[in-house]
């Protein structure tokens, strides 16, 4: 019974209080009540001990996962303000923990208690507190150590302290998110080492020490980078430099708008160019900014300008050659910058962008100018990065022209106005039931055609040996007339694994014509290496449809074992055993089975193609690492592994040899 729907008048209108304003709405300020957020409302907590940190008190910070979803975050900083505060009547535990839009960092650009800061709202503390099962505080302050416990975003017993006497000054916040606010809370060891480790990269000199309790004890990882963004783009790009690392330092002062104040901000920028390996991360305030924002915006702006200009003015284009874009210098750059302003305006309170007018300036400007000065200084190396920036341009635009020719290859219809030679379509166009067999030759196709359910079952014949998709280059798979038309007839696209044809992409599941896909072929040493070429195709070119399921091979019959009254098909040594044991002193006589093509009508369609009689093995996704490394072994390009496995294993087989 449907229920009858209340009256909207004045007293519709309500409003959240307290605690209910982050729990029944988390995703507002955590940006999502997902394990995202939960992992969020963990960052508020390490922002507020990393802007301790990176103002000089303490140089260590210690995060605890525990085995029950319990973290800890412990700070060695000035410890957070938790007494009497006269000036709002108050004390500050109330405002830290249970007053949103209450904290110590809204006059940073004013001399306030924070330079440079990544807490900025007054949210995070108080946030976190509210949407926890429970929350404990420890602070060590003023040689008092006060004690907090709050549950369910309530606080239970008030502030407690007493006498202290140690030198230690911090704080230690320790809580379990509440179940009832995130749908998830099982946040991974390798999140918080991930986390960690970007702010050791941008806060130096900084160690961070990450704890995880296992059934054995806990497991410990530090993170510390002396030499901050310059040391990571070393260890993160190796050896394969085209130039050494740079970095670029700079301070700028100035505002976002006429009537607004200004504002400093300090600027880090460290690079270097790879001809294999790139990267681009920004972070502002310690944040890392996943979607950019005004630093990613200033990076394209100033790498593509200055670049293009000096390409030009060497004349290394070619006549009417278009310029060069971003993403060609994108494919060999290796960038990090590290910004810290007073005044900052992120999106939103998740902080993965900042939009900042001023920022975006200054960064376009101090590399520019850098730029410039660099070009000058060591015209042979910009020659060199040039050089490699021309060559993604070029790899780019040819990937771009077989992507174009590949997808006019591959799409529309297959019809009378499009069709694909010796393909035999069914009549459904029920893609929940129709089956496409890949059959080997002409001969098979016959043979197929004939013991068919014409109503879902279609045919297509592969002519010879199929083209190895494993060693030959994108260019020569898709000359191939075999696995473009086969392609053309599966109709979903190819989804090629490599960065470099990346752009030749066009896989989409949902335009698959068939619920089946069936590798048919001669139960004989040429009929496996086809089913293995064919398999290597799919592998290599929609490996989707392997993992979903949708691929099959045909069991064909090894022999034919007839008596008087009734025939039999063995699929193996083993089974042919079975049958003829069965069938004791009867008379029989035993047929080594013949290729598809000159099977009965009758046996194709019981053995191969009736869904209740024939017998199909789904190729599945399991043991995937075995399975690439197996088909790099025996059909991609390590020659010496291939000869060393024929060495070690090829005697296992000698008696499957086809030496005719």
């Amino acid at each position: 019974m449907a229920t009858k729907k209340q009256e909207y008048n004045n007293e519709s209108i309500t409003s959240l209080k307290g605690a209910d304003r982050v729990r029944l709405r988390p995703a507002v300020i955590f940006g999502s009540d997902g394990l995202e957020g939960c992992e969020h409302s963990v960052f508020e907590i390490l922002s507020n001990s990393v802007d301790e940190a990176r103002e000089g008190h303490g140089d260590k910070i210690i995060v605890t996962k525990f085995k029950d979803n319990v973290f800890e975050i412990e700070d060695f900083g000035r410890g957070i303000p938790v007494d009497y505060n006269s000036a709002e009547g108050r004390y500050n535990w109330e405002l830290v923990f249970c007053e949103m839009y209450a904290g110590g960092k809204y006059k940073n650009n004013a001399g306030g208690s924070y330079q440079y800061s990544l807490g900025l709202n007054g949210l995070g503390a108080c946030a976190t507190q509210y949407s926890s099962e429970f929350m404990d505080v420890t602070v060590y302050k003023d040689g008092k150590k006060y004690s907090l416990h709050f549950e369910k975003g309530e606080n239970i017993g008030g502030l407690k302290s007493e006498p202290y006497d140690g030198k230690r000054t911090g704080s230690i916040q320790r809580w379990r998110p509440d179940i009832e606010v995130f749908t998830d809370i099982n946040i991974s060891g390798d999140y918080f080492k991930s986390i960690l480790e970007k702010q050791a990269i941008v806060n130096k000199g900084i160690k961070f020490i990450f704890k995880e309790e296992t059934s054995s004890g806990f497991e410990t990882t530090e993170f510390f980078y002396k030499n901050g963004i310059t040391e990571y783009v070393e260890k993160k790009i190796g050896m394969e430099k085209l130039c050494e690392v740079k970095l670029w330092e700079a301070k700028k002062r100035g505002r976002d708008r006429e009537d607004r104040d200004d504002y400093d901000v300090l600027i880090s920028v460290a690079f270097t160019f790879a001809k294999q390996g790139s990267f681009l991360e920004y972070y502002h305030n310690s944040s890392y900014l996943e979607h950019g924002g005004s630093p990613e915006k200033a990076v394209k702006n100033a790498f593509l300008y200055e670049f293009d200009s000096f390409i030009r003015s060497n004349n290394k284009y070619t006549k009417n050659e278009a310029k060069i874009q971003f993403q060609d210098i994108e494919d060999c750059l290796c960038l990090i910058t590290n910004t810290f302003s007073q005044q900052t305006s992120y999106e939103n309170q998740t902080k993965k962008a900042i939009t900042n007018k001023f920022i975006q300036e200054a960064i376009t400007q101090m590399l520019k100018s850098n730029l410039e000065v660099y070009f000058l200084e060591n015209k042979d190396e910009a020659l060199k990065i040039s050089d490699q920036i021309l060559i993604n341009k070029r790899s780019r635009e040819k990937a771009e022209k077989e992507r174009v020719n590949i997808k006019k290859k591959l799409s529309g219809s297959v019809d009378i106005s499009n069709r694909v030679a010796k393909f035999v379509d069914c009549r459904t166009k029920d893609k929940s039931i129709r089956e496409l067999y890949i059959v080997e030759g002409d001969s098979a196709l016959g043979s197929c055609k004939t013991a068919r359910d014409e109503t879902f079952q279609a045919i297509m014949p592969v002519r010879g040996k199929i083209l190895n998709c494993l060693k030959a280059d994108v260019d020569k798979i898709f000359k191939s007339e075999i696995i473009t038309d086969l392609l053309k007839v599966m109709g979903c696209g190819v989804e090629l694994k490599s960065k470099a044809n990346k752009g030749l992409s066009s896989f989409n599941i949902d335009d698959l014509r068939w619920n089946k896909i069936i590798i048919c072929t001669d139960a004989d040493v040429d009929g496996y290496q086809i089913r293995t070429l064919i398999l290597a195709m799919l592998y290599a070119l929609t490996p989707k449809l392997i993992e979903e399921g949708y691929v099959y091979i045909a069991e064909s019959p090894l022999y034919e074992i007839t008596t008087k009254k009734e025939t039999y098909f063995a699929y193996d040594e083993n089974e042919k055993f079975k049958i003829l044991k069965k069938l004791e002193d009867q008379k029989h006589q035993i047929h080594r089975s013949k290729g598809l093509g000159e099977n009965e009508p009758e046996m194709m369609s019981k053995t191969t193609m009736k869904p209740e009689t024939r017998r199909l093995v789904k190729v599945t996704p399991e043991e995937k690492e075995e399975t690439e490394r197996m088909f790099d072994l025996l059909l991609g390009d390590n020659l010496q592994g291939r000869k060393d496995f024929i060495s070690e294993k090829g005697h296992l087989y000698i008696d499957e040899t086809d030496l005719s």
